[in-house]
């Protein structure tokens, strides 16, 4: 019987199991972990099952071998738990450009030419001055139309050329950055291709995307963590935790948690396999 997926959007595709194996990967399980999943998701499988569906039977059986296999699998929705209106989202992209040697200011308005613009994002680095637009998207197959980087691109103009002081520098803006959870519609990747608009999203550029930056990078959102609840994510995301990577340089963070002490250290374990990082011996 041949298997079709429902995606969110209600629309029927033909399941691909290279697809799914390959997924599957990204997780770093070992290749006999990875086959041993695949092969227990296969039984499970009916024409019609959901992404949802097929989503967490994968993420189960891989929590089933380790913690940290899930976490890295449920990288998309751990961006989407970043919501719901997006504000931690432009917190993480400023870790993001942080990372690449930034300095980086989230939520400041500026005057441009005709009107005043607040920019989600401002990152500076040497004589250069980005201007950050993120467009955070809760729907899983959410695509940005290309009205978006259209408008992006006058609000860019309507800001260059004039001189603003951030980091106690004065600067103009030398560039701007289109970035989002969510996928790009293909004119809005010709859109920025033409106009040489820089652009990231989940898929895209094909070999510097969101997807693959976090996982070369190791900047991985404290919303991986498959040991926090819903409350205990947005508590450490309240307090700036924001990043893994944050909370195993500061491990004091779990102490906003109402826990187990015994459930700190395992939240911890995770937190350190997920960026290949040692966990201290006492918290």
């Amino acid at each position: 019987m041949k298997i079709h997926v429902k995606k969110h959007s209600g629309e029927l595709v033909p399941f691909e199991p290279n697809k799914l194996k390959h997924s599957l990967t990204k997780s770093e399980a070992s290749e006999d972990e990875v086959d041993t999943v695949f092969q227990r998701i296969q039984p499970r499988l009916y024409d019609g099952i959901t992404t949802r569906e097929l989503y967490e039977l994968a993420f189960d059986l891989l929590k089933n071998h380790r913690d940290s296999y899930a976490a890295r699998y449920s990288l998309k929705k751990a961006l989407r738990d970043l919501g719901p209106e997006g504000f931690y989202f432009e917190k993480w992209i400023g870790k993001l450009f942080a990372n690449a040697g930034y300095k980086t200011v989230t939520g400041k308005t500026v005057q441009g030419h005709a009107v005043t613009h607040e920019i989600d994002v401002i990152a500076t680095k040497g004589d250069s001055m980005l201007a950050i637009e993120c467009k955070f998207r809760n729907d899983v197959d959410a695509k940005i139309s290309v009205t978006t980087p259209m408008y992006f691109l006058s609000r860019v103009k309507d800001i260059k050329g004039i001189s603003f002081s951030f980091f106690e520098t004065p600067r103009q803006f030398t560039d701007g950055w289109l970035v989002t959870n969510a996928y790009l519609t293909s004119d809005s990747i010709s859109f920025g291709e033409y106009y040489k608009l820089n652009m990231l999203a989940w898929d895209y550029p094909a070999h510097n995307n969101i997807k693959n930056q976090v996982d070369n990078l190791d900047l991985y959102p404290v919303t991986c963590l498959t040991n926090l609840n819903g409350m205990e994510k947005s508590l450490l995301l309240k307090n700036g935790c924001i990043l893994v990577r944050d909370l195993v340089e500061k491990p004091n963070y779990l102490e906003y948690l109402q826990t187990a002490k015994h459930q700190k250290k395992r939240i911890l374990i995770e937190a350190q396999e997920l960026i290949h990082s040692p966990v201290p011996e006492e918290m």
